[in-house]
Order: structure tokens, then C-alpha cells, then sequence
């Protein structure tokens, strides 16, 4: 068994192996041309994200710097978002669901290392796959470990670090992460009602002008 499929199956593995080494390179290498783009090339930026990922959706908006180690263990949906300096450490696999938002300097790790000291000298490694659903926020700075699953329509409040799963439908924050509280039907209402006033103004901004 490979290096590579070693590492895809979660078992241990070492990275410095030459076709590791080669694609993780070819990785950097879009990497540099994309982190190098004008903000006003758009559509290069989009290309070269589809050269490196396994699967992406429609309207999707990275801003560089943006960071892997592969790029073809990422998966993502629809209408996604991240802000800059984002890191995407994808040994295992990395996915991302629809209308999801990550702040500045998201951290997504996958890989772990043993807590044997030896093994670990022998330049062995393992990953484990993260899981992301739909209408998910993660603020800035927050730290997502190996093996984490998050649900559907959360809100992670900036420099938490995540090391247990997250049930859907809440706000989360610290360190570990916990929940804090629901999203509530009231405060739906309420924020639905800001969105209302939001286009209302913006018509009236628009015939004035």
C-alpha cells in the first residue's frame, strides 16, 4: 500500500514520500500563481481553484492569502466564502456545504500526529476527515481539529478552537467550543425583519438616485 492511500485511509503514513512530495509541491505552485493574482482577475483566481480542488460549487470567493497542502481533498459547496489567510490543511478530507463563511485566519487541520514520541520521530503521521454542513459561520481565528464533524446553520464566534462535533442549529464559542445558545425562532424574526428594511432602504436608495 502507498504512502498516499495510507494517508487517504487514515492510517499512518510518512509524507516525505516522493509522490506526496510531488503533489504537494504542484499544490504550492498554483498556490503561488493564486496568492499573486489581482483582486480584479477574478476569474483566474476561480480557475485555479478548480485545478486544485476535488469538488466546488457556484459562487465561490476565496481571498488570498489562502493555504493547503493538496487541494484535491477539499470538497465545497454552493455559495461559499473565506476571508484572508485561511488554511486548509487537507491530508484527509476537507468538506464544506452550501452558504458557508469563514472568517480571517480559519485554521482546518486534518492531520495529527501519534503522542508515542518515537513514532513520531519516525516521521509517521495520520489525518482525519472534517465535515462542515450547510449555512455554517465560522468567525476569525478559530481553530477546527481533526476528526471534527459540524452540523447544518451554526455560528462559531471568533478564537474558538473545535475539538468535539457540533450539533446543528446553535451558537458555539471557546475553548474547547460548547454551545452557548439556540438560534431562536424569535431572534429569526427579528433579523429577517432587519433584512426586510435592508431592501426596502435600498429601493428607496436606488429611485433617488
Amino acid at each position: 500500500m502507498t504512502n498516499k492511500n495510507r494517508m487517504l485511509q487514515g492510517k499512518l503514513y510518512c509524507a516525505d514520500d516522493p509522490d506526496l512530495s510531488y503533489e504537494f509541491k504542484t499544490c504550492k505552485g498554483i498556490l503561488e500563481e493564486f496568492n499573486s493574482t489581482s483582486f480584479r482577475d477574478g476569474k483566474r483566481r476561480g480557475y485555479l481553484i478548480k485545478q486544485m480542488f476535488k469538488k466546488t460549487g457556484i459562487d465561490l470567493h476565496i481571498e488570498p492569502p489562502f493555504y493547503c497542502d493538496y487541494g484535491y481533498n477539499i470538497s465545497i459547496g454552493q455559495n461559499f466564502y473565506a476571508s484572508y489567510d485561511c488554511i486548509l490543511a487537507d491530508s484527509a478530507e476537507i468538506t464544506i456545504g452550501s452558504s458557508c463563511i469563514l472568517g480571517s485566519r480559519v485554521i482546518i487541520n486534518t492531520l495529527d500526529f501519534p503522542v508515542d514520541a518515537s513514532v513520531r520521530n519516525d516521521e509517521l503521521e495520520y489525518a482525519k476527515p472534517v465535515y462542515i454542513g450547510d449555512d455554517v459561520c465560522i468567525g476569525s481565528g478559530v481553530i477546527i481539529n481533526p476528526g471534527v464533524t459540524i452540523g447544518d446553520d451554526i455560528v462559531v464566534y471568533s478564537g474558538s478552537v473545535i475539538f468535539n462535533d457540533l450539533a446543528s442549529h446553535g451558537v458555539y464559542a471557546g475553548n474547547p467550543a460548547v454551545k452557548i445558545r439556540d438560534i431562536t425562532d424569535a431572534e429569526r424574526k427579528i433579523w429577517k425583519e432587519k433584512q426586510t428594511e435592508y431592501y426596502r432602504d435600498a429601493d428607496v436608495s436606488q429611485q433617488e438616485s
